[in-house]
């Protein structure tokens, strides 16, 4: 092969990767604005029995819910619980369900949240920004909202499980499927998870106004406020878990900012499942206990929960109000989740903001 057949074949190398590279055939590519997504508990997609099945299976498998050896556990759960609680769950949702909109309230809830947080935050930082939010289970899935995000241009991740306190049965797990999701992406974006806030001064100075507000509309003030907090296993506990350290910090700031006494408020547990000991007091013996020693007016509150659901609106609002008339009390006032207040999605934008420092301009 002469010098000129070798540079011609050269050249036509060249060309050939040049036309390859050029801006025609490399894929558009979305790139720089970052992305904010909350993250809520779940939902099932229905109250029937396939819907509850569903939805419960995926909760009851999590290992950070329920962490007995899979060969034990699956085969009770599939062949003898699923065959039953999927009826009396799904009784339960339906005294709360959102007929109208044909979904749970915590979705409902959800979708304003983040509604008036997008709403919010492209007002202070303009299209540089995108919210969204998941379901940890059921619809709409972290991975689903993840790669919209993604696909809207976002190579930053802010990520906020709406949970004040950690638990591994909560904020943990929250963040497992993130992070599994993310070992699906070719190109990951950079990620920074918000820690709970169950210390923050902002977020006990929502919480007391939350319980003023409600004081206020009352003719009488309650003789105890109840601080109930979602359960887990005491032996959670013991391997390390800080959920109750955090849940009874949370209830001092919140009587220090209230300027109580010690009588005047408590911290419970409820939602205890299967045969161990949780953590205690549990919140449904405790105020039939307090009706029984002659307390006959008490209110509840559940700091743990950044929205009302199945356990506020259904066991607090109903089962544990029921199990403490039963016993003697005559007034039970329930006082709501913070929900889609002003109050706190003006602490959540700024709590997103504190945690979003060089990406958020």
């Amino acid at each position: 092969m002469n010098y000129s057949s070798l540079k011609q074949q050269v050249g036509k190398k060249v060309a050939s990767k040049q036309r390859y590279q050029s801006e025609e055939d490399h894929p558009k590519v979305n790139f720089g604005k970052t992305g904010i997504l909350i993250s809520n508990l779940g939902t099932p997609d229905g109250t029937d029995y396939w819907s509850m099945r569903k939805y419960l299976s995926e909760f009851l498998s999590d290992r950070r819910v329920i962490d007995y050896s899979p060969w034990i556990w699956q085969p009770l759960l599939q062949l003898i619980i699923l065959s039953k609680r999927p009826f009396s769950s799904g009784a339960a949702y339906r005294t709360i369900w959102n007929n109208e909109e044909d979904e749970s309230p915590l979705l409902t809830i959800t979708k304003k949240q983040a509604f008036k947080l997008n709403k919010v935050m492209k007002t202070q930082f303009g299209d540089n920004v995108e919210l969204d939010f998941c379901m940890r289970y059921g619809n709409p899935s972290t991975e689903t909202k993840l790669k919209e995000l993604l696909g809207k241009g976002c190579s930053k991740i802010i990520f906020l499980p709406l949970y004040p306190h950690y638990a591994g049965a909560t904020s943990a797990t929250a963040n497992d499927s993130l992070f599994r999701s993310l070992m699906k992406i070719t190109w990951q974006p950079s990620v920074r998870t918000i820690e709970p806030y169950f210390q923050h001064p902002s977020y006990i100075n929502v919480l007391a106004e939350s319980v003023n507000s409600a004081y206020r509309q009352l003719n009488e003030k309650p003789d105890v406020l109840v601080t109930s907090y979602h359960g887990v296993p005491k032996r959670y506990l013991m391997q390390g878990d800080p959920y109750h350290c955090q849940c009874q910090k949370t209830t001092r700031l919140l009587k220090e900012k209230l300027g109580w006494k010690d009588e005047e408020i408590m911290t419970t547990f409820q939602s205890k499942f299967g045969p161990e000991e949780w953590l205690q007091p549990y919140t449904v013996k405790k105020v039939a206990e307090l009706a029984k020693n002659g307390i006959r007016n008490i209110a509840v509150i559940a700091p743990a929960f950044a929205s009302d659901c199945i356990e506020t609106l259904e066991e607090i609002n109903e089962e544990i109000r029921e199990s403490f008339e039963n016993s003697g009390g005559e007034k039970f006032t329930y006082i709501p989740c913070l929900n889609d207040s002003d109050i706190h999605i003006d602490f959540l934008k700024d709590l997103i903001i504190e945690n979003g420092s060089g990406w958020l301009s």
